[in-house]
């Protein structure tokens, strides 16, 4: 279904608009990107919004009005961060967004409200990543085996963090973002989640965030956190005989990725190895008609 063949095209009035609660999540290090997301989401139309900044390890100050702050004592990494903030905003709806995003189009709000409405078994909504510049965007933000036209939506299995779109009430029963993360991988948990109550992530490839074009290994313990969490994620979701199966099919990926670079090899087994000795956290392994629906629906999830 297009998404413009759900949107409406006339103005709702003020009593009738749905809310969604927006977290912007930040350190305080791109006041100008800060600035720009927040005035994306502040000129959204047809929505209430209920904004609040989350400062990890930082107290986000000159902010406007209409938008709260919350300042955290210590960096306790994204998906704790943006937990804390999705506790302090109320909503049918929930939206994430980096401070380094913003959105181009105001009615993507109400667009992503129409998707859910006209298609609710649809939990999750990851807008297609654009550089604003115009840099062409890696492949690795169309979040799927098989990429093809990045305007082309599709069910996913994971999602790109810096904008994700959910229904409040799917969000809160997922269990909200990996906190023991830290970093890496929390949005194929929380795509997962969204699959276990059976609804589907989608990649809405006609809608727009933009985001300049980065490499993940700019964060000093990338490996490290990629393998072990790599390995969490499968002690914390799925059932007990598929862990080994998706443990061992990425080691074999890595093992052919980086086979000529033993520096990054050693970064990543250390967080391999971190993985299985370390607590991941809750367990909430999915149901095997879980496992099934999302083989049907093109990647089981042991890859």
């Amino acid at each position: 279904m297009s998404l413009r063949s759900c949107r409406r095209n006339v103005s709702v009035p003020e009593r009738t608009l749905p809310t969604v609660g927006v977290v912007v999540l930040t350190q305080g290090t791109r006041p100008d990107d800060l600035a720009r997301g927040i005035r994306s989401i502040q000129t959204q139309q047809n929505v209430a919004l209920d904004i609040v900044v989350v400062g990890n390890g930082w107290q986000p100050a000159g902010l406007p009005d209409g938008v709260r702050a919350l300042g955290l004592a210590e960096n306790l990494g994204i998906p704790a961060g943006r937990n804390r903030g999705a506790v302090e905003v109320h909503g049918d709806y929930i939206f994430f967004l980096d401070d380094d995003a913003s959105i181009p189009d105001a009615s993507f709000l109400a667009d992503c409200i129409a998707l859910v409405s006209a298609q609710p078994d649809i939990g999750l909504v990851q807008p297609r990543l654009d550089d604003p510049t115009g840099i062409e965007s890696p492949r690795r933000w169309i979040p799927r085996i098989r990429k093809g036209d990045p305007r082309h939506p599709s069910n996913v299995f994971s999602c790109l963090e810096a904008a994700v779109f959910l229904p409040r009430q799917v969000f809160d029963a997922a269990g909200g973002w990996a906190d023991e993360f830290f970093y890496a991988h929390e949005g194929i948990e929380l795509a997962w989640r969204v699959w276990d109550q059976g609804k589907r992530a989608w990649y809405a490839g006609d809608l727009e965030a933009n985001h300049p074009v980065v490499q993940p290994t700019r964060h000093a313990e990338y490996y490290r956190l990629n393998a072990r969490n790599r390995v969490w994620l499968a002690r914390r979701n799925l059932p007990l005989p598929l862990i080994p199966v998706y443990v061992g099919s990425w080691t074999g990926i890595q093992l052919l990725r980086w086979w000529r670079k033993p520096v990054v090899l050693k970064a990543w087994f250390g967080g391999w190895r971190e993985g299985w000795r370390e607590n991941p956290g809750e367990r909430r392994p999915v149901r095997w008609r879980t496992v099934v629906r999302m083989a049907r629906a093109g990647r089981p999830p042991v890859i």
